[in-house]
């Protein structure tokens, strides 16, 4: 397993045409990981997450707790964090430019020292993804806001205890303001909250950390405590990565079996998987095997909110379309920019036009090997899967996207059957 080091120079080269067969076991999710890492500034006690995935962002994530003064020790997959002594309440401009969850850390130092300087986060390549939600609940809570020199100056006396309906249902909104009020003894209440397994998995280390949360629909009301425990956790599956390898599966006309995942948070993608022709094989509640044989049937995608189908997939399934035998639509609801594998993809002979949100994917009989560059994580993994059906060699570069949030994707197809070759760039190597 390679370091998470910085490898933007490396590239992959994908030998296309290989069916892929065997068992392949999911990595622990990026996703939930992150914020439950955060979720250790809230105390004083030491904290232990295991199935940290071996990840570019979780190792920006140490980096900032190790900034902020946090005792930080990541080994095979388990992090041990202590954030006892912190000696600093500045999330630097340069980490939060690398990874927009940095603005994470402005809800557990408001909530443990009443003051939080973020830098502030810039926009992405797949959608501006405002903060100003984030800052409302805060505002509630009794913060005074200021924007001085690109960083957000944030300070609270006493924070009071807040109604607030989101505006948008946002996944680090509802992360960010659930741990602002963990520390908050009086009673909350937070309406048109993210659902999603990731923010879960947050709210059940919170609940071990001593925080009352009760979740009906999409309303949470919050009753935090002063002094919060630290806690043993193992994160969930990246149900991200699953449907990513389960559509390498079935698009190579394969059959993988797939280990460690949690089936109650695939519903969607099984579904489509499904409707596209896959054979999905549930046998049990952590593992599914998922076969192909043939071309795949033209699908009907539209984004949306969990549990509805994930933005995360969009990119990925969009290449099982570009070969189905007939049209499909795929519209994004999520991100207003999150097409940008489009002009990838047609370099390697698909068919795809755009109309708004909406891509228009006419299938073809078969993409063929081209030199393709990633834009954003899941579109580097779309380009992957297109690299594994594709005629001839496909290389895909600036693969550091794919750093960020897949551990080892390579590798794990290639223990599958792929022929995929990572390599270090000689002319930007040091």
């Amino acid at each position: 397993m390679k370091s998470i080091t910085s490898l933007s120079s490396d590239f992959l080269v994908i030998r296309g045409g290989r069916r892929l067969r065997g068992r392949v076991k999911v990595s622990g999710s990026k996703n939930a990981s992150l914020p439950i890492l955060i979720a250790s500034l809230l105390t004083e006690e030491p904290c232990i997450v295991k199935r940290v995935p071996n990840l570019l962002d979780v190792k920006t994530t140490f980096e900032l707790l190790n900034t902020l003064g946090a005792q930080v020790h990541f080994e095979e997959g388990k992090a041990f964090v202590h954030a006892q002594a912190l000696n600093s309440y500045l999330a630097p401009d340069h980490i939060v430019r690398r990874m927009r969850a940095s603005i994470l850390v402005a809800g557990p130092l408001l909530a443990r020292f009443g003051r939080a300087v973020v830098g502030m986060p810039g926009g992405c390549s797949i959608g501006a993804r405002l903060i100003d939600q984030h800052l409302k609940v805060f505002e509630r809570g009794g913060a005074i806001i200021n924007v001085k020199e690109g960083y957000l100056h944030m300070e609270v006396q006493k924070i009071k205890p807040v109604e607030y309906t989101f505006e948008v249902i946002t996944v680090t909104g509802t992360e960010n303001a659930l741990m602002f009020l963990s520390r908050c003894p009086k009673r909350s209440v937070l309406r048109n909250v993210a659902l999603e397994p990731e923010v879960m998995d947050l709210v059940e280390v919170l609940r071990k950390m001593g925080v009352e949360i009760e979740v009906e629909g999409r309303t949470m009301v919050i009753r935090g405590r002063e002094d919060l425990a630290g806690f043993e956790h193992e994160v969930i599956p990246d149900r991200i990565e699953a449907g990513t390898l389960a559509v390498a599966g079935f698009l190579t006309g394969g059959e993988v079996l797939l280990e460690g995942v949690r089936i109650d948070h695939m519903g969607a993608q099984i579904e489509k998987l499904k409707e596209a022709g896959a054979k999905v094989e549930i046998l049990g509640i952590d593992r599914v095997k998922v076969c192909g044989d043939g071309r795949p049937e033209p699908l009907e995608i539209s984004t949306a909110e969990y549990p509805g189908f994930p933005t995360d997939m969009q990119a990925q399934f969009m290449v099982l379309c570009t070969v189905a035998k007939g049209i499909s639509h795929i519209t994004e609801n999520i991100f207003e920019n999150r097409f940008q594998h489009v002009n990838e993809l047609q370099r390697m002979g698909a068919n795809i036009s755009l109309r708004g949100r909406t891509a228009i994917v006419h299938g073809v009989e078969r993409l063929s090997g081209a030199e393709v560059f990633s834009t954003d994580l899941r579109a580097s993994a779309s380009l992957v899967l297109a690299g594994l059906i594709a005629e001839g060699t496909t290389t895909v570069r600036d693969i550091y996207h794919l750093d960020r949030g897949y551990e080892g994707l390579e590798e794990k197809l290639n223990q599958l059957g792929a022929d995929i070759e990572r390599v270090k760039d000689a002319n930007t190597a040091g």
